[in-house]
């Protein structure tokens, strides 16, 4: 018991200094990794951003932004059951602009 008491914290230093050995390396390591990562950040992924907001913004321009025509299809817009929100007849998210209710537009008689 007392030659375990004596090897114990030798093998817990040498294994201490293994692991700092180790972690440094590591370190070292990290730090390119950080420092690749960072002009990769800036050389690609920002201006991919700014890519796709120059593309958004040129297909917005491009948009119609008139109301589309109102089809009283009968397998669309079913009402079996009232929303348990406002009215009932208007989904959750309701754009009274882009979505019909059954029987037409909001605001239009047609």
């Amino acid at each position: 018991m007392a030659a375990f008491g004596r090897t114990f914290p030798a093998l817990i230093r040498s294994s201490l200094t293994q692991t700092q050995r180790r972690l440094s390396a590591a370190a070292a390591h990290d730090e390119q990794a950080a420092r690749t990562w960072k002009i990769l950040s800036f050389v690609v992924a920002l201006p991919g951003v700014a890519v796709c907001m120059a593309n958004v913004f040129l297909k917005e321009q491009q948009h119609s932004h008139e109301q589309p025509e109102f089809t009283p299809y009968s397998h669309l817009r079913i009402r079996t059951k009232r929303f348990p929100w406002g009215d009932g007849n208007k989904t959750l998210f309701h754009n009274s602009h882009l979505n019909a209710l059954p029987d037409g537009y909001e605001g239009h008689d047609e």
